[in-house]
């Protein structure tokens, strides 16, 4: 009975942790689909049909075709190596999946591997560009209000 509580309570545990971890993906059960396709099923598409299976943002883009640069891009990724590239707004195909990308945030490049839930996002919501800002203490020539810090 003991044994049977810690389990769940150690589940649940699990959970509350999940739930606090936002910067990692949860783990699917079984295989993954996007929109009911497989991911197999998806590479196999081509541009155009994957188009109809996005969002309407996204497909409008597609629809609209890819420039000279994304079309570079898009060989380049097809290779082995990891492609550094400022073109944060490509959207992430399926042939993409499982490579690596290093996408500019405006000050150095940020590196990710694409997983499959990120199919139809762009590269630029990969890799932030504004940091989280933090204020110091006040510092020297500082007005004599700024200094007031309340002790405890």
């Amino acid at each position: 009975m003991a044994q049977l509580q810690q389990e769940e309570l150690g589940r649940s545990g699990d959970k509350d942790m999940a739930k606090k971890s936002s910067t990692r993906l949860p783990k699917r059960k079984g295989e993954f689909t996007y929109r009911g396709k497989t991911i197999e099923e998806l590479k196999k598409m081509s541009i155009e049909e994957f188009a109809g299976l996005v969002k309407a943002r996204t497909r409008r883009s597609i629809k609209r075709g890819l420039s000279n640069d994304e079309k570079k891009l898009l060989e380049k990724i097809r290779g082995d190596k990891p492609v550094r590239t400022h073109l944060r707004q490509m959207i992430i195909l399926p042939e993409m999946v499982n490579k690596q990308v290093m996408v500019h945030s405006g000050k150095e490049f940020k590196s990710f591997e694409i997983l499959p839930e990120m199919l139809g996002h762009c590269f630029g919501e990969y890799a932030p560009t504004r940091r989280l800002v933090k204020h110091g203490s006040a510092g020297v020539g500082a007005t004599k209000s700024s200094k007031f810090v309340p002790l405890k």
